[in-house]
């Protein structure tokens, strides 16, 4: 399949996912700040998600501009984390509307685990098909360093399950920024060559 074709598609589901992110954000009850404080945990669970959709849009974009052809396994596992992303405006809020609660959390985590899992099978699959293409070779995007946010989120899952209710909640903001650090330190590697 033609990368641009595919790169229109991902990016108006990514879009449409904002969308609905953005519209599970409840109004505060009064037209205060105090009111609008009081919605914290909604806001930095919308932060969370806003920030791990734009990275993976980001992310994928510059991946898909530097090849012209994908093959089916990359299309199948970007359609699975499709699949899970959709489900992120419906578990951010479930989280956001109570960050002690275990189920929710798991929830959560659970989504950020998947589409860890996913994007690296993607990013693995674009690699394997287009073995001799220099800038691909340049990003290796193949490094282990890249496992670092998913070794992030376990964390999370074991201090939820023992001894810190919002673990996950709490790891899921650090893994992005991390995410986000290590995609800004690989564009700064690769533009300095």
């Amino acid at each position: 399949m033609e990368t641009t074709r595919f790169e229109t598609f991902f990016d108006a589901i990514i879009a449409i996912i904002i969308t609905v992110l953005v519209l599970k954000v409840p109004q505060p009850a009064t037209p205060t700040i105090g009111a609008i404080l009081k919605l914290n945990t909604i806001f930095i669970a919308y932060l969370i998600s806003f920030l791990t959709l734009y990275n993976l849009w980001y992310a994928n974009h510059n991946l898909l501009k530097i090849i012209d052809i994908i093959d089916n396994s990359a299309v199948w596992s970007y359609g699975a984390m499709t699949f899970i992303l959709s489900l992120l405006p419906y578990f951010t809020l479930w989280l956001a509307n109570d960050i002690n609660s275990i189920p929710a959390e798991t929830m959560f985590g659970l989504i950020f685990i998947f589409t860890h899992i996913f994007n690296r099978l993607a990013t693995k699959s674009i690699y394997r098909s287009n073995p001799y293409n220099k800038q691909l070779i340049e990003l290796n995007f193949d490094s282990h360093i890249q496992s670092i946010p998913l070794i992030i989120l376990i964390i999370g899952f074991i201090l939820t399950y023992t001894i810190y209710a919002p673990g996950i909640y709490v790891s899921c903001l650090l893994a992005v920024i991390f995410w986000i650090s290590l995609s800004k330190i690989k564009r700064g590697c690769n533009n300095g060559n």
